[in-house]
């Protein structure tokens, strides 16, 4: 029987063949930026590694391992659950989860200090860290005001409950005290203010501010001793070398050992003997520099800024306002902690506790971190009209 022109005969090959292509298409996985993700697992398994090799002489040795690896299985978890969802439909509830946030943070001050800072609510087998939170709610907060105003910050009226939208979590996290993170936060800030319409002069004008608070904080000893006694040590390595300098000058010492191919995966001495404090948390990027050399910290350099670069291009072709501010929100939060940390262990900028993405030991930071890449992811899918 011959077919009509412009029909086509039923074939049940053609349609095997042409059935789980159209399935995949309509499928929004398919979408999913592979780079990024790819990118954040590659980072999250070499930490995982190189928490093992900085930890691996205590007692017992592969402690940090299992509780890093069982975190890293949440994690996964967290950033599938990030991507998971419509992100618009997380609008609603972006005050309640600012102000469950808040409420944790005025919490943590009530547990025992640890190290001279109220940062952890015990909750026994996960110690859950307030201030990691904090940085999450404030990118959702902020992005969620901002966006109703469309990118236009129409008056100083805006920019102010702006600017105390993201001052009520600084206070909480500066009360704790943890300076890293409160001025992550303010960066963070500045960042999404710029992208959601404030003016120039708003911003000069809050940056004159932030300096002269910080001049008066040190005179009026607000700041604590430690934390500017790490500012001074920042501008003079030797100003303290057995104390606030020490850790600085370790650090150094096991980053340049290292030269271009580095001592060996478990063979750093300066790590092994315990000579870098902090090694598995602040100073991880100095364990990798000894062990792995200038190669191994190039090679982590670019998974961060294949990261920055995909998280960047899905910020530029959100969708919408409140993709791209979340987005640009989530961007500046990785590149500020990257560049603060592996630059403290370099001596190019002040230690001020910042853990290194994804690198770092800690449950709370990698379920975060995770979670942030989730939402980048969410935010890349749904770039794209349904169907296409």
């Amino acid at each position: 029987m011959m077919s009509r022109p412009g029909s086509a005969e039923f074939s049940p090959g053609l349609v095997r063949q042409s059935a789980p292509k159209e399935i995949l298409k309509r499928f929004p996985l398919r979408k999913i930026d592979k780079m990024l993700l790819l990118s954040a697992l590659s980072l999250g398994i070499f930490g995982v590694l190189m928490i093992f090799s900085a930890t691996r002489a205590d007692n017992p040795s592969t402690y940090y391992l299992k509780r890093q690896l069982m975190w890293f299985i949440v994690a996964m978890l967290m950033m599938a659950l990030g991507a998971g969802f419509d992100y618009h439909k997380i609008i609603p509830y972006s005050k309640i989860i600012y102000a469950i946030v808040i409420g944790l943070l005025m919490i943590v001050l009530l547990f025992p200090a640890i190290n001279g800072a109220h940062r952890w609510i015990n909750l026994g087998v996960f110690p859950l860290q307030p201030s990691e939170l904090a940085k999450v709610a404030l990118i959702i907060m902020l992005a969620t005001f901002l966006a109703d105003r469309r990118l236009e910050m129409t008056s100083n009226k805006d920019f102010l409950t702006a600017l105390a939208i993201a001052g009520g979590i600084m206070m909480w996290v500066f009360l704790e005290p943890d300076l890293g993170v409160t001025l992550l936060c303010f960066v963070i800030t500045i960042g999404m203010l710029m992208v959601g319409g404030a003016r120039l002069k708003q911003i000069g004008v809050l940056g004159a501010a932030t300096l002269v608070a910080i001049v008066v904080g040190i005179q009026t000893h607000l700041m604590k001793s430690y934390q500017i006694t790490r500012l001074l040590v920042f501008l003079k390595p030797d100003l303290d070398p057995l104390h606030s300098g020490y850790n600085l000058m370790q650090s150094k010492i096991a980053i340049g050992s290292g030269q271009l191919v580095g001592k060996g995966l478990f063979n750093g001495t300066q790590t092994n003997l315990k000579f870098i404090p902090e090694h598995h948390t602040d100073f991880i990027f100095s364990v990798t520099g000894e062990e792995l050399g200038f190669i191994g910290g190039v090679l982590v350099l670019a998974l961060f800024a294949i990261l920055l670069w995909r998280a960047l291009k899905i910020a530029l072709t959100a969708r919408d306002s409140f993709g791209t501010i979340i987005a640009v929100g989530i961007v500046v939060m990785f590149f500020w902690q990257i560049l603060v940390n592996i630059g403290m262990t370099m001596g190019i900028m002040p230690i001020t506790g910042v853990p290194l993405p994804f690198l770092s030991y800690g449950g709370s930071s990698l379920l975060v971190n995770f979670f942030c890449v989730g939402l980048l992811l969410n935010i890349g899918i749904r770039r794209f009209p349904q169907g296409s």
